[in-house]
C-alpha cells in the first residue's frame, strides 16, 4: 500500500482509529486475493488524497482479522462501512466506481457542513 493517507486497522487498533476517529471513517474489508479489492485500491487510494479533510480511509485485511469481519457481518468483499461516531452510518458492497464513493461520503460530511451553516 503505498498511500500514507490510508491506516491499516485490525483488532489491536480499530477501537481507536475507527470507532473513536473525529472524522467519519470509510472502511475497506478486503483481502490480497480479491480481484475486486485490488481494483478498487487505487480509487481508494485517490479518494483518501482527495477527500483526507473529511473522511479517513482504513483497510481491514478479512484474512487476518476475521473477528472484526464477523462481528460487522462481512459476508462477501470489498465491503465498505462508512462509521461516524463509532457507529456504522452506512455500507456498500461490491467494487464501486469514484463517483459511489464520492457520494457515500458527501452524503454523511455534507449534514455537518449544514448544521453549522
Amino acid at each position: 500500500m503505498a498511500n500514507d493517507k490510508i491506516v491499516m486497522v485490525d483488532q489491536g487498533n480499530f477501537e481507536a482509529e475507527v470507532l473513536k476517529s473525529e472524522k467519519p471513517v470509510l472502511v475497506d474489508f478486503w483481502a490480497p486475493w480479491c480481484g475486486p479489492c485490488r481494483a478498487v485500491a487505487p480509487v481508494l487510494d485517490e479518494l483518501a488524497d482527495e477527500m483526507h479533510d473529511k473522511v479517513r480511509i482504513a483497510k481491514v485485511n478479512v484474512d487476518e482479522n476475521q473477528e472484526l469481519a464477523f462481528n460487522f457481518g462481512v459476508r462477501g468483499i470489498p465491503m465498505f462501512l462508512l462509521f461516524k461516531g463509532g457507529q456504522v452510518a452506512d455500507q456498500m458492497v461490491g467494487a464501486r466506481g469514484k463517483s459511489a464513493f464520492q457520494e457515500l461520503i458527501e452524503r454523511h460530511t455534507s449534514e455537518a457542513t449544514e448544521a453549522t451553516a
